[in-house]
């Protein structure tokens, strides 16, 4: 469990995931009481970023920078006891009544705080300055967090400001990560197939513009939500990410539900900004939160698992149903302000839908993820390794 950093983090985040959206519909619908010392809409959103979206980033990075950088990854006592850091932060904030609002705010950003100390000493001592970015992004979503503390401190109103500064910063991620592992994961699988395939496009300065406008808009819209050159820039970045993920031949990865789900995860993307820009609404931010982030998550996090686990790249039952179902709680959320007096019902739905999916890897993977990986050297053996692409599934 404790032999590399996606083996708790993707399986815990999948659990806070698929608990921590029925107790806000319990809140939302029900008008059940959330204990704490913050607004239950205002928990929800940081619960989502820097709960589960957190875990994520930390199973990702921890199983990638080892590959980055040729050093030993973080396992065993170290790991452990950073998992116990994310699940005390969690228990802090439902415990904040009791605790009060500042012992809270300590345990819940001493995690973040504890993983950046970490990155930080993998990429200086690996000397990796290329994946400094990564490290900027943890800072990111550690002062996002904090500025969150700082209302339910009465400091500061400054909670919606950290909750879009997260998700802005988890979007920028998708972007920048998905631009790299999409188009390499098409061009490997094109070229297991009949020649003639035209390979995804070389990336190139296009694919550097898009990424700046995205950089942009987003900074935009956490500094001035409501103005109207961030609507224009969201609106562009948008236009331009569709137009660099037309490049990298989604549509003949049909066969693969495995890979299409990361082009479906960064189609998501595009899509929300241009919708965000073109409307502002709550439906368009869903369909970059439920949309992009939890599709591309779950992409990743089943490819991952499987691949550095040294099972076959190949999406079972289970793994194709979890897609159908995130997908399903992605259009249902973006469908429910339309839908008039049954705009509650199909938002309960896109909740339930949301958490069957999570719950659906979590149950699925489990076994995986708490398990010896069965390529894994034994005395007298030599082992045998994870295919390369595995190994790519965390670069």
């Amino acid at each position: 469990m404790f032999s590399g950093g996606f083996r708790p983090f993707f399986l815990l985040g999948s659990v806070w995931a698929a608990i921590a959206v029925p107790v806000w519909l319990a809140a939302y619908a029900h008008g059940y009481a959330l204990r704490g010392t913050l607004p239950a809409l205002f928990w929800h959103a940081h619960e989502m970023v820097f709960g589960f979206g957190l875990a994520a980033v930390a199973g990702f990075l921890l199983t990638a920078i080892p590959n980055w950088t040729g050093r030993l990854p973080l396992r065993g006592t170290p790991l452990a006891g950073l998992a116990l850091l994310w699940i005390a932060g969690r228990a802090a904030l439902l415990a904040s009544p009791i605790i009060g609002a500042l012992a809270a705010a300590a345990v819940d950003l001493a995690f973040p705080a504890a993983l950046t100390a970490v990155v930080v000493r993998e990429l200086v001592a690996g000397r990796n300055w290329r994946n400094l970015p990564m490290l900027g992004a943890l800072a990111l979503l550690l002062a996002g967090s904090v500025l969150v503390h700082l209302h339910s401190l009465g400091l500061a109103y400054t909670a919606q400001l950290g909750n879009r500064l997260g998700i802005a910063t988890l979007l920028m991620l998708i972007a920048l990560v998905g631009g790299r592992i999409v188009p390499s994961f098409t061009r490997n699988w094109l070229a297991k197939r009949p020649p003639g395939a035209a390979a995804p496009a070389p990336e190139g300065g296009f694919d550097r513009v898009a990424l700046l406008l995205a950089v942009s808009a987003l900074a935009s819209w956490v500094a001035v939500p409501d103005f109207l050159g961030t609507a224009v820039l969201l609106t562009l970045a948008g236009a331009a990410l569709a137009v660099r993920l037309s490049r990298w031949r989604g549509l003949s990865t049909l066969r693969d539900p495995l890979l299409f789900i990361l082009h479906l995860g960064y189609g998501w993307l595009a899509f929300g900004l241009m919708l965000l820009g073109l409307t502002g609404s709550s439906a368009a931010l869903h369909a970059l939160t439920v949309g992009a982030i939890g599709t591309m998550t779950l992409g990743v996090m089943t490819r991952a698992s499987l691949g550095h686990t040294g099972r076959a790249l190949a999406a079972d039952r289970a793994t194709r149903a979890l897609y159908l179902l995130v997908t399903a709680a992605a259009l249902l959320r973006l469908l429910s302000p339309i839908a008039g007096a049954q705009a509650l019902l199909l938002l309960s739905l896109s909740g339930l839908t949301w958490s069957a999916a999570f719950a659906t890897f979590a149950l699925h993977y489990a076994p995986i993820l708490c398990r010896e990986n069965p390529w894994a050297a034994r005395p007298g053996q030599s082992g045998r390794s994870v295919t390369v692409e595995g190994r790519c599934a965390g670069s």
